[in-house]
């Protein structure tokens, strides 16, 4: 069964410190829904600043939920015709940056 990893890829335009300060607040939203300990355990997510991206695994309920949330806030924030999302493989291998612990 395929992985459900999304990648979230931003215009140049948009600020990348924006983008993870969102995808914090998304974090946070999610920790809402599911609690703290839940939201570690199966979370996982990064930015990949040389793709001008974030990185959401969606393979788990919390996961899915921070990809909803994160696409709802940066359509919000950044605009529609700002990002585009695409399914990909696998989460980035480095330099992408984790934002939180995976």
């Amino acid at each position: 069964m395929a992985k459900e990893i999304y990648r979230y890829r931003f215009a140049r335009s948009v600020s990348l410190r924006d983008v993870e300060e969102t995808l914090f607040l998304s974090v946070l939203a999610a920790e809402s829904l599911s609690g703290q300990s839940r939201v570690r355990m199966d979370a996982a997510y990064c930015m990949d600043d040389a793709q001008q991206a974030c990185v959401i695994d969606a393979s788990t309920k919390v996961g899915r939920d921070i990809g909803r949330i994160f696409t709802g806030f940066a359509i919000r924030e950044f605009g529609e015709d700002s990002f585009h999302v695409e399914r990909v493989e696998a989460m980035p291998k480095a330099p992408a940056k984790e934002v939180a612990p995976c």
